[in-house]
């Protein structure tokens, strides 16, 4: 079943290349490719569109059957992230739940896995090799999405027939995955700044609002500004609260100056 939908995913790719007028050449597609892959780089994206976007210009670029993309998740485990057809995600699938196969060993390693004939690999992937060969795939390639040593995922690619990729093929897709994992990775660097940046600007409004919090508590019980941030610490500490919720009660008129109680000298900021 498995091989009958990845040849109706590809016959569906050749009937949409008949009703454009034919394909577009493979190095234009290629650079086409890597061009939208930068464009995300400085633009807002989606990350599963543009792994979504690698997986099928892989197939149409690099003349492979099927592609998928696995991507490390937080917990430090694989996940499917991309696939250019059904049957393609259910055997990638099988892989994660088999804990064996290319892309498996190319993310562990964080080398290439490429020219891998199934029929041919004497037992190193017993399982997958046997459920991938009655989905229709024969060989099977793997390559890192890495930079600079930091692994983040892999690339499978598959053929339904025996023989080897030939290497500026291979070159060709490490490319891409190296274009995209970049724009990954750059991705998570810019979510990470924006939290921090939320993060040091609510610091800044906390310490505006604990500033008037005790500008007021010094005018009202008639403490110098030492005293007065002593209360307003201590307060929080005895009722187990932030300190930042106490100055916006004191600033909000909803704790009184009066009610904040003792106040340590030597408690100051």
């Amino acid at each position: 079943m498995a091989g009958g939908l990845l040849c109706r995913a590809r016959d569906a790719e050749a009937a949409r290349a008949d009703l454009i007028g034919g394909p577009m050449p493979r190095e234009s597609l290629f650079a086409r490719t890597l061009v939208e892959l930068a464009d995300s780089l400085v633009a807002e994206f989606d990350v599963v569109e543009l792994l979504t976007l690698l997986t099928d210009r892989c197939v149409d670029v690099l003349g492979v059957d099927a592609a998928g993309l696995m991507l490390v998740g937080p917990d430090g485990d694989l996940r499917v992230m991309a696939s250019s057809s059904e049957a393609m995600r259910l055997l990638e699938l099988f892989e994660l739940q088999s804990r064996e196969g290319p892309c498996l060993d190319c993310y562990m390693s964080g080398r290439a896995v490429v020219n891998q004939d199934l029929a041919q690999v004497n037992g190193r992937w017993p399982r997958f090799a046997r459920e991938a060969l009655a989905a229709g795939i024969r060989s099977v390639h793997a390559l890192p999405m890495r930079l600079r040593g930091t692994v983040i995922g892999a690339l499978n690619l598959f053929h339904f027939d025996a023989g080897e990729m030939r290497e500026d093929d291979v070159e060709a897709a490490q490319a891409l995955a190296d274009v995209a994992t970049i724009a990954i990775l750059q991705h998570r660097a810019t979510l990470e700044a924006q939290v921090l940046n939320q993060q040091l600007q609510h610091a800044l409004n906390s310490r505006v609002v604990i500033e008037q919090a005790k500008g007021m508590i010094a005018e009202r019980a008639g403490l110098n500004m030492e005293l007065a941030f002593s209360a307003l610490r201590n307060y929080a500490r005895d009722h187990n609260l932030r300190l930042v919720d106490v100055a916006e009660a004191v600033t909000g008129g909803s704790l009184a100056p009066s009610e904040l109680g003792r106040a340590d000298p030597a408690i100051t900021i």
